[in-house]
């Protein structure tokens, strides 16, 4: 008599995210192995990513490296970039050179790796080496000047290179610049609501070179959290309170100190509602509860990928790794130029170890990020401005992969053999999805195909006066269904498919077996 088919169901498969770090052989089948160019949903579903489209036509002949959105006091907004040693404004569909407007020489300009930031309607560049640059509204909108050439302008009394720095955040009604050309170990802060007056009234200048709890270290980043300035060094952090009160005596002081680790790349600093994200040399951390907690409860949220996220970061490549933090999408996005990936973050729930859901993107190649009062996630690209839109990369379409883990199905005293594979899928309009299993750790796959259904373009299945899409049959929900063969101990599974213009997502898979021979 023959055996009965065991079904094994995973619902919401890849929920957990990349996990490369521990054993592939008793791992949680919730887990991927794989999971390339997909999010985790709000259903919780391992879903496609969105593309990018053109968001201004004009092309530049260079990487657009920096973008940041400037609030006029008017409510007005200025979409202003960087790239190819240039700096641009956002006019409706376009991107319009800014000039220089200042007096004497314009400044020699050779590499846009510049850090933005916006304050009391003026929009600020800093990158070390090059003097702050300002765009002021009030002035003009096609120009761009020196922060020295500001009305008003009061140097530091440190000197004038202290205004070269490559690191500034704008915080409690001050801007503070760090990592200057000259000295690693000062942070200036400007007069209050004045960010262009470093001496006199309010202004001046931390030195934190014997405050380093654990020797010598150098400023990388800042950050303004929950009333706190974060000094980021690469090895430690060091954390004042009262910035928010300079003017209060014995208000602004050291609070904490963290000795083990720092953030080693300048733009992976991002606020994340009430949590602090950054790239150290272990992987990505969260300074949440730090705060509250004298015990500096550092989180990993790479700690199921931090093996692999090492390996991609090459330290020649630090300066030019950006991230973002999406409130909409709740993700952080770390872009590495050196492999060319995008490691995902999702933020809406951590796992039980307080680790991440964790996915990659390839193909994207992105620059730079901002997302806009207005809601859209802008991407730097070579040549264009874009944003996060659609299911095609600038037209193109892009490969989604999820690899399950190594699963067990007969326990260690038998092998299973496999003999149907099915899989709920949403999304998706006339595509292939490519059913990859194999048995025992080989990689020498077996390949089903199955093809999705095509979304109907039509007004009630009927061409509406000839014309494209009128109304849609909506996002389809299809079960594909293959048989299969082969037997093993453990059987791995992967799906790949090409995003063309739709949303996919796996919503359920299911395998069924009959228990082999005895092992």
């Amino acid at each position: 008599m023959s055996k009965e088919l065991t079904p094994f169901s995973i619902s919401a498969p890849g929920f957990y995210g990349i996990n490369t770090q521990d054993s592939s052989l008793d791992m949680n089948p919730a887990f991927a192995l794989e999971a390339v160019n997909c999010v985790i949903d709000q259903y919780g579903r391992i879903g496609s990513r969105k593309g990018w489209t053109k968001s201004a036509t004009t092309s530049i002949a260079a990487n657009i490296e920096c973008i940041g959105e400037l609030i006029g006091n008017d409510g007005a907004s200025y979409i202003l970039c960087a790239g190819g040693n240039k700096f641009y404004i956002k006019s409706s569909a376009t991107l319009v050179e800014l000039t220089y407007g200042g007096g004497g020489v314009a400044p020699t300009i050779t590499t846009s790796n510049w850090q933005f930031v916006s304050f009391n309607n003026i929009g600020y560049f800093f990158q070390r080496g090059y003097d702050t640059i300002i765009f002021d509204p009030a002035v003009s909108t096609t120009t761009y000047r020196r922060v020295s050439e500001k009305v008003g302008y009061a140097a530091p009394g440190l000197g004038v290179t202290y205004i070269q720095c490559n690191t500034g955040i704008s915080a409690y009604g001050r801007i503070w610049m760090a990592d200057i050309t000259l000295d690693k170990n000062k942070v200036v802060f400007s007069d209050l609501l004045s960010g262009h007056v470093y001496t006199g009234g309010t202004s001046g200048y931390l030195d934190v070179a014997k405050v380093w709890p654990n020797g010598a270290d150098e400023i990388v980043s800042l950050a303004a959290h929950n009333g706190f300035l974060i000094i980021f060094g690469k090895r430690q952090i060091i954390i004042y309170e009262g910035a928010y009160d300079l003017a209060t005596t014995g208000v602004f002081k050291l609070h904490d100190t963290i000795s083990t680790v720092g953030c080693i790349a300048r733009d992976s600093v991002q606020n994340a509602g009430d949590d602090l994200i950054f790239l150290g040399n272990g992987g990505v951390y969260s300074l949440r509860r730090l705060i509250q907690e004298k015990a500096n409860p550092l989180r990993d949220l790479s700690k199921n990928v931090r093996d692999h996220l090492k390996t991609d970061i090459d330290t020649d490549y630090l300066s030019n790794i950006k991230s973002i933090y999406s409130d909409i999408y709740a993700f952080y996005l770390l872009a590495l130029p050196n492999t060319d990936e995008v490691y995902c973050f999702d933020m809406r729930n951590p796992l039980e170890d307080g680790s991440a859901r964790v996915t990659r993107w390839t193909g994207m190649s992105p620059k730079s990020f901002c997302q806009t009062r207005g809601r859209v996630l802008h991407i730097g690209q070579l040549n264009f401005l874009g944003e996060y839109s659609g299911y095609l990369d600038n037209a193109s379409t892009y490969t989604m992969k999820y690899y399950t883990p190594y699963i067990n199905f007969g326990g260690l005293s038998s092998s299973s053999i496999l003999k149907k594979i099915s899989l709920v899928i949403i999304g998706g309009s006339g595509q292939n999805v490519n059913i990859f299993y194999a048995a025992d750790y080989s990689t020498n796959y077996n390949i089903g195909t199955v093809a999705l259904p095509a979304i109907n373009e039509s007004y009630f299945n009927v061409s509406y006066f000839n014309n494209n899409a009128y109304f849609t049959d909506g996002i389809s929900l299809s079960t594909q269904n293959i048989q299969a063969g082969g037997a093993g101990k453990v059987i791995q599974f992967g799906f790949e498919t090409t995003v063309n213009g739709y949303q996919v997502s796996f919503q359920k898979l299911d395998i069924f077996t009959k228990i082999g021979k005895m092992l």
